[in-house]
This record gives C-alpha cells, sequence and structure tokens, in this order.
C-alpha cells in the first residue's frame, strides 16, 4: 500500500506527515491508531495526518505545535511524496 506524506524538518525539529482520508481525523480513536501504524515508516518522528475537505481545505491533526505550523503553511510549500507500507 502507498500512502502520501512528507518529512520536514522545521526549528530542529523533524517530523512526518501522511495523508488520510477525511473519517480517519474525524476520530480521536482511529486518528490514535492510524498515527501508531504510521511509526514505524516513520521511526523516532512525530506523525500528523492531514485530510482535505470537499473544497481540498487541508486539516491537521496530532502534536499541536506541529498542527500549529502546519496550518499556516502552503500545502505547495509540503514537500509531498509516496511512501510504501509494509
Amino acid at each position: 500500500m502507498q500512502v502520501g506524506g512528507a518529512v520536514i524538518t522545521e526549528q530542529g525539529i523533524t517530523f512526518a506527515v501522511v495523508v488520510v482520508k477525511r473519517h480517519v481525523i474525524q476520530s480521536s480513536h482511529a486518528a490514535s491508531e492510524a498515527i501508531a501504524s504510521f511509526r514505524g515508516l516513520f521511526p523516532g518522528m512525530p506523525v500528523v495526518l492531514m485530510a482535505q475537505d470537499s473544497r481540498d481545505v487541508p486539516t491537521y491533526y496530532g502534536r499541536n505545535d506541529i498542527v500549529r505550523f502546519l496550518a499556516s503553511m502552503p500545502m505547495e510549500a509540503i514537500p509531498w511524496q509516496r511512501y510504501t507500507v509494509h
């Protein structure tokens, strides 16, 4: 399975952003499970989830300081890549 994501380093913190479906971040239980499942793909990094609404407006879920940073950043500035989940 492949997922969209990015690894970003900002102010000395390296973290991952992973694209998920909107319903995942609408449930704190599902979001926590998703974050846990992606930790193996991004070891040692905080993982933040991102979902878009029907107008492509992003919503982030995860560590508050990283969520605030990402919310202020244009999505086009995020270095998106494809990652393979085993």
